[in-house]
């Protein structure tokens, strides 16, 4: 018989625990495409040196055997099976694995039978009994469910009233499972109707209820008929206790569904004492931006926020790695800014609205996809607003939310031992690393003790400020008194630092990537060091580390690289803008003895003279050349300057701003005075002197875009009134 066309479907089911009804299949299917002498023969295979052609055909057989096989397979099987090559050695393979499963299932039902009819639960009975039959006489109800013909599923059920409670599938799931998972809510409303409120508790092999189900896929209606049959539904984990129907929902991002299961969850199934699933609730909630959720929770019982989820992390050490959540961790362009301070928002949006999920179950029941649905009002005109005010609608849920965890701090720690024992030290850290300056500020001034905490490097908060250079942290050193400032920055690390050290320090982790070009980020290091030498006591200039360095020479050693890198960068910038205005140079000396319309040949004056427009040429073409001049000679200045240290700080800068503002200048006097030619010349052609004067905007746009941004920030980082707050207030009541 023919063995090149296989078909796709050879089993049932590709084959898990029911091996015996996997094997009949396939035996059957071997039988009748002639290929049972591949795998059940006792003879060795044809070798091709003594007949090519019986090689050949057993070559072909033995192929389609093991294709057969293969795709016959669950992904489990397929890769403890896949690099073999002969189907025979597969088929003996199979019978030995399962044939030792089959003694494991024999024992465990030993074991339990022996421990008396008590100890076998529904699940237990199900199991057993669907194991010895396997899964094939439940194949009309599996296909019903998920196909939702409800009236097959009906029949088959009143012929079979215990399939309800069955395990139909090899993933332990029962009928329920199987609508749930196919969407089939008039399904799952029938079999809910039938069962019993302990049937509804019933796990599959993932310790998954239907619940559960259906909170991973967010179906409210299917969730509110089951919670109304058994409300201890809320509470049933996995197989280990987690993951309760609540955390699946925030894990998967269906928000009403977790906000529809929070209402219905018992606050005593979520507090420490309960294990780690309310803390878990708090960080997925967290995680998902659900912080309406978490905030409520956290109100409710705040001695979660040091309490570990699943995952050995607490919801506050997350908070403190989450810098966008927070105002200071999101950088905006300045008009950003001005839109931001203008949005107000009502406290009432902050916390959670329990009627958003019923309502929702009210009218149609679907779950909505994507982020939170926010009731917000006017801004919603423009997307951008939108996107604003959800921003700060964040912003203020994790302040709040950080200021209810503070409640926890205050009572759960009473010295600097528990802090670092309940992970808020950590977590004081970590907020630093992320530069999430509100975090920092409220934990410490709540808890004044926590001042003084150290890292695992013996580097207290400030020195870890300047090592991550943090300097809205950093500043908050000016609002402490004299005798602070000195303890703290006596303070040595495990490798011998000061603070000045970690100020020199530049690693490949120090952020400078928000600076502007090589130079910039230069002259920030140095106004780094400067600041904190201007706050040490001047011994500390010439300590030593355990590497036998001062603080002056491990600034040198590190910015080494980044002292090349700037002098490139200023070099590079230089060169590039001289040519433009030696350029501009020669247009405009040139233009000044070539006037528009020539000069009067009896007396040698312009022709023009005495026009206004004239006169605006000459002081434009001037201006124009007088600046150009100066920019050459500032990037000339840059070429040839020596490019100490110290010359990152003022006099590079210094050079560049003049340069770059008076090549600005030099091209739009250009545009000018180039402007005043046109309408002097071709004054009565007004309709094609405008448009060319429109053009002539063009050149200066496109240098304000390419180099207006960094001239601001240079001049800023130059002039402005510097990175570190020094007016900074008294803000540590107590210590």
């Amino acid at each position: 018989m023919a063995t090149n066309v296989l078909p796709s479907r050879i089993v049932l089911e590709v084959i898990k625990n029911d091996y015996a009804d996997w094997r009949d299949c396939i035996t059957n299917y071997f039988l009748a495409h002639d290929l049972w002498d591949i795998v059940e023969t006792t003879a060795e295979p044809p070798e091709p040196e003594n007949d090519e052609a019986e090689f050949k055909a057993w070559t072909k057989k033995n192929a389609a055997a093991v294709h057969a096989i293969l795709i016959s397979c669950g992904r489990d099987v397929l890769s403890q099976i896949k690099d073999f090559t002969s189907a025979k050695t597969i088929w003996h393979r199979l019978a030995i694995m399962y044939d030792r499963i089959e003694r494991e299932r024999m024992h465990e039902a030993k074991r339990v039978l022996a421990a008396g009819p008590s100890s076998i639960t529904a699940g237990t009975f199900r199991r057993r009994t669907n194991q010895t039959g396997g899964f094939s006489e439940y194949a009309t109800l599996y296909e019903a469910v998920r196909s939702g013909d409800g009236h097959t599923a009906y029949i088959f059920l009143a012929s079979h009233p215990d399939s309800v409670n069955a395990e139909i599938t090899h993933l332990g799931q029962t009928a329920l499972h199987v609508a749930v998972v196919a969407q089939q809510e008039h399904i799952v409303q029938t079999l809910v109707e039938q069962m019993l409120p302990e049937g509804l508790q019933i796990q599959d092999n993932e310790g998954l209820t239907a619940l559960a189900e259906t909170a991973i896929r967010g179906s409210l209606r299917m969730a509110r008929c089951m919670i109304s049959k058994n409300k201890h539904l809320v509470t049933i984990g996995n197989n280990w206790g987690l993951n309760i129907p609540l955390v699946l929902a925030l894990r998967f991002e269906r928000r009403q569904m977790a906000l529809f299961l929070y209402s219905h969850t018992p606050l005593e199934e979520l507090v420490p004492e309960k294990g780690s699933n309310g803390a878990t609730v708090v960080t997925k909630a967290i995680n998902t931006g659900n912080f309406d959720i978490a905030l409520d929770l956290i109100m409710r019982c705040p001695r979660l926020s040091i309490s570990l989820d699943t995952d050995n992390i607490s919801p506050m050490s997350l908070l403190a790695g989450m810098s966008y959540v927070f105002p200071s961790g999101d950088r905006q362009p300045f008009w950003t800014r001005c839109i931001y301070s203008c949005i107000r928002i009502h406290r009432s949006t902050v916390n959670i609205n329990y009627e958003e999920a019923r309502l929702d179950i009210e009218n149609n029941g679907e779950e909505t996809t994507g982020p939170s649905q926010l009731k917000w009002d006017c801004y919603g005109i423009v997307k951008g607003l939108k996107h604003l005010y959800e921003m700060k609608l964040i912003h203020l849920q994790s302040e709040t939310l950080l200021f209810h965890m503070l409640e926890a701090i205050a009572t759960e720690l009473n010295d600097q031992v528990g802090a670092v024992g309940s992970g808020v030290a950590q977590a004081i850290f970590s907020a630093i690393r992320a530069g999430i300056f509100e975090f920092v500020f409220l934990v410490v001034r709540r808890n004044p003790e926590l001042l003084w905490v150290r890292d695992s490097d013996r580097r207290n908060i400030f020195m870890s400020a300047v090592q991550h250079r943090r300097e809205k942290i950093f500043s908050l050193m000016y609002g402490l008194d004299q005798q602070m400032i000195k303890t703290i920055t006596s303070a040595r690390d495990n490798f011998g630092n000061n603070i000045l050290h970690l100020a020199g320090n530049l690693t490949d982790f120090t952020p400078l990537d928000h600076i502007t070009g090589a130079a910039l980020q230069m002259q920030r290091e140095l106004q780094w060091f400067k600041e904190v030498e201007s706050l040490c006591n001047p011994m500390y200039k010439t300590e030593l580390n355990k590497d036998g360095l001062t603080p002056k020479l491990v600034f040198t050693k590190t910015h080494k690289d980044l002292m090349k890198d700037g002098e490139i960068w200023m070099k590079g910038t230089a060169g590039s803008c001289t040519v433009v205005g030696a350029l501009i140079v020669t247009i405009m000396f040139a233009a000044a003895f070539t006037v528009p319309g020539g000069t009067n040949q009896e007396t040698g004056f312009p022709v023009f003279i005495h026009k206004k427009l004239f006169e605006t040429f000459i002081i434009a073409d001037s201006l124009s050349l007088f600046s150009s001049s100066t920019s050459v000679l500032m990037f000339l200045g840059i070429l040839t300057s020596r490019y100490a240290e110290e010359d990152f700080i003022k006099s590079l800068p210094n050079k560049m701003i003049i340069g770059l503002s008076t090549l600005f200048f030099s091209i739009a006097t250009m545009m000018i005075s180039f402007s005043a030619t046109l309408l002097i010349m071709l004054r009565e052609q007004l309709w094609m002197v405008i448009p060319i004067i429109c053009l002539a905007g063009i050149p200066v746009s496109l240098f304000a875009m390419m180099q207006f941004n960094l001239l601001v920030d240079m001049i800023a980082s130059t002039y402005g009134s510097g990175t570190f707050n020094r007016k900074m207030k008294p803000w540590l009541t107590s210590i």
